[in-house]
């Protein structure tokens, strides 16, 4: 069988997977079959915090070992970063609707999600076109540590800690859940091969 050589067709390769087995998950006591919408939703975001927090790792590391290879992959990490972000804006958008028959907009994390998908968006636009290694490691590392101590002080409406998923007791819902969030891992893998690739192409 062929290797599939570019990474954008990997990409959109698992989000198709992606697609067919959110259709497949566990249903929910509450939601019913809406809940997975639910799973998808937070499989997404996380896949945007993982990538943004490796930016941030890949551009200290670049920073203190003044290496290229690291700020490259910083830059890669943070644009496959933002395209999640602004991505699982729809889709929690789309989970409130299906959940709760209507967009709680003013939903503090809600809120703060558009805010960092705005700022970030005109980040990484103005990084890409500054294209100092430097300046972009930085600012990804900078990026990751507002966005975590912004959320981490945020106001829990509809993301009620701790986990929901994680604390349910349902293994099936767990599994379900871990394994949609490491194929989320895996496509934000190849998005970010794939914006390495233009890096070393241009």
């Amino acid at each position: 069988m062929p290797k599939l050589k570019s990474p954008l067709a990997s990409f959109f390769i698992t989000i198709l997977a992606i697609t067919l087995l959110a259709f497949l998950g566990p249903e929910e006591k509450s939601l019913g079959a809406n809940v997975r919408i639910v799973y998808l939703h937070g499989a997404w975001v996380l896949a945007a915090e993982m990538a943004f927090a490796a930016a941030g790792l890949a551009g200290l590391i670049g920073l203190v070992a003044r290496r290229e290879k690291f700020h490259a992959w910083s830059a890669a990490l943070g644009r496959a970063g933002i395209v999640f972000w602004l991505t699982y804006l729809p889709l929690s958008l789309f989970a409130m609707q299906a959940n709760w028959n209507g967009l709680f907009l003013a939903e503090p994390r809600f809120r703060l999600a558009t805010t960092f998908a705005i700022v970030g968006i005109l980040l990484q636009v103005g990084l890409w076109v500054m294209n100092m290694p430097w300046v972009t490691s930085l600012a990804n590392l900078i990026f990751i540590v507002v966005l975590r101590f912004v959320f981490s002080t945020a106001s829990n409406i509809m993301h009620p800690p701790p986990s929901p998923i994680f604390n349910s007791g349902n293994y099936a819902i767990i599994g379900f859940f871990v394994g949609l969030n490491l194929l989320a891992w895996v496509a934000a893998y190849f998005l970010t091969r794939w914006f390495l690739g233009i890096k070393n192409n241009s």
